[in-house]
């Protein structure tokens, strides 16, 4: 039997929606709340243009099951019954809070809330209940639905099998989760793409290359490596039979004098020019949602082309 047959996605933004379409996907019913006026039906928009590519991957079978989710008013109505609650509202604490204040009273016994949080810690989201045992970082990447990594963190006010029931239950959804064992800002994926775009703009405000040419170094280049695996494993191949003891004897001093180099430029209204500059001449003013669709067609693209691989392996 899957873990949680019943579901609720609390915010239905882009990353909402998104797990409301890999829940239904996986047979669950989904209750879910959002205040927007338009939320539901922006929502149920959303998981069609998403249910193509499920069907694709061989996540999802048949018609969208519309039946399978309903919107609730409020958000102690969607939680009610619900064995996992995935949390996506606004990253801002007090909406949080004032959340957790509704939901916490109607929590089923042994629920689980998993916050999407991308930048906010586990300890501040905590501040928002009265009993935060059932609470967990579940931080997806966009589009939830698509990209398998999910991060998932407890800590010591945290129910002993709450992380490790979390974790069964993405992965019974397809998702590759990693543990977080220490609190940082940003967690682990967010910071390793913060220090590669930094290293970007730091290059294009030096006039070393384009942000359009940048972006190209990245996923013509590294890029494709680090969709077979991570930076660590890579370079441990690259120095053939001595693995990693060869590779950190044979390139110390060439990366210790690229780290000495790089740069630490900071978001402020010049940088943010540059980089509105780059990215429209980038697009040739190709609209947000046909870009969103292009990305999902080229990611949906890689993880089937490197399906039966990983399942060998």
């Amino acid at each position: 039997m899957k873990p949680f047959p019943a579901t609720a996605v609390l915010g239905c933004g882009v990353i909402g929606a998104s797990w409301a379409a890999l829940f239904l996907a996986s047979g669950r019913q989904v209750a879910a709340y959002d205040p927007h006026p338009h939320a539901e039906a922006q929502t149920r928009a959303y998981i069609d243009r998403a249910w193509e590519s499920l069907r694709a991957l061989g996540v999802a079978e048949g018609e969208v099951a519309a039946g399978n989710l309903r919107f609730c008013k409020r958000p102690a109505e969607a939680v009610e019954g619900a064995g996992f609650v995935q949390e996506s509202v606004p990253e801002r604490l007090d909406v949080k809070h004032e959340l957790y204040r509704a939901i916490e009273p109607c929590l089923p016994a042994g629920g689980i809330v998993a916050s999407s949080a991308s930048g906010l810690t586990l300890g501040a989201l905590q501040q928002g209940w009265q009993n935060p045992a059932r609470l967990v970082l579940g931080h997806p990447f966009n589009p939830p639905h698509l990209i398998p990594l999910v991060e998932v963190m407890g800590n010591a006010a945290t129910d002993a099998g709450a992380v490790r029931e979390a974790m069964a239950f993405y992965r019974s959804l397809g998702k590759i989760t990693i543990e977080l064992r220490r609190e940082v800002p940003g967690h682990v994926a967010n910071r390793l793409q913060a220090a590669l775009w930094r290293e970007a703009i730091h290059l294009a405000r030096e006039g070393v290359a384009s942000l359009e040419d940048i972006d190209k170094a990245v996923w013509a280049g590294p890029g494709l490596r680090w969709a077979a695996f991570g930076p660590s494993l890579l370079f441990h191949l690259g120095a053939g039979e001595g693995g990693m003891e060869e590779f950190c004897r044979r390139y110390a001093a060439s990366f210790n004098g690229w780290w000495d180099d790089l740069g630490a430029p900071r978001l402020d209204a010049e940088t943010a020019a540059l980089l509105q500059n780059g990215v429209a001449e980038m697009n040739r003013s190709v609209p947000v949602a046909e870009l969103a669709q292009r990305r999902d067609a080229l990611i949906e693209a890689i993880l089937q082309a490197t399906a039966a691989t990983r399942r060998r392996s």
